[in-house]
């Protein structure tokens, strides 16, 4: 397998980042972090740990992304988010991966456990999740959107087994601080694509997406965790566009 340049989006992360540092050290060739402007230690952190830190201040989660991606020295880029740590099983997977020599695929997949209040959440909508994260390049690039960005690649798709544990959450107040700052700019991603919604689309949403994550996704198997979890994803649902409808009057 070509070397790997992991690269990673931060801000204000001295919590976390270390312990994602420490799961990529052992595979990775060159951990690239674009900083934007943190007030805490954490780029001092990434510079302890051997890092390439640069500083830019931060204009969009995809631009961000594919900014670092650009900085990286290699082809082959795994992009990691600060809060996520690779389990031992994928740090052997990809170590038996890198010694089969050139890869069959472009691109590949990793399945997702979120860890939530303390508990790896198995239903409740994110249980099976994978996202797109090693991939060459050449073949592939980040999109844009203002929340949820993703990679679009032109090469073939594999899959590995293994799982990244995702630590979004350190508690239901930052959870919080997250759903307002995310609502925000999915509302102005809505607006810009001119949608548009009732005042009774906003009430029925909550109660709605609620039962889709809690009961027909399963999270009532997740003890309070998933109950906590669907409680707040409904809210997320309804947030967003009753903020996208308030943006839409002020215009």
């Amino acid at each position: 397998m070509p070397p790997i340049s992991a690269v990673i989006i931060a801000k204000n992360e001295e919590d976390k980042i270390g312990l994602c540092l420490d799961s990529l050290k052992p595979f990775i060739s060159e951990i690239v972090v674009v900083d934007s402007m943190s007030t805490d230690r954490t780029a001092e952190i990434c510079n302890e740990y051997g890092c390439r830190v640069i500083q830019r201040e931060f204009d969009g989660y995809g631009q961000q992304k594919q900014f670092a991606v650009d900085q990286a020295m290699n082809d082959w880029v795994l992009s990691v988010d600060a809060d996520e740590i690779l389990g031992p099983e994928l740090r052997e997977e990809m170590k038996l991966l890198a010694a089969a020599g050139e890869l069959p695929f472009d691109a590949y997949t990793i399945p997702f456990s979120l860890v939530y209040m303390g508990r790896i959440l198995k239903h409740s909508g994110v249980g099976n999740e994978s996202h797109l994260r090693l991939f060459n390049r050449e073949k592939g690039k980040f999109t844009t959107s203002p929340v949820h960005e993703g990679i679009l690649t032109s090469g073939a798709t594999g899959k590995l087994k293994n799982r990244i544990f995702h630590y979004s959450y350190t508690d239901i107040s930052h959870h919080l601080e997250k759903i307002n700052i995310y609502t925000s700019q999915a509302a102005e991603g809505l607006v810009n694509k001119g949608r548009r919604y009732s005042v009774p689309a906003i009430a029925f949403k909550f109660p709605m997406s609620f039962f889709t994550f809690y009961v027909i996704k399963g999270g009532i198997l997740d003890g309070y965790p998933g109950f906590m979890w669907s409680w707040l994803s409904a809210f997320y649902a309804a947030l967003k566009i009753a903020k996208t409808r308030e943006l839409q009057k002020k215009q």
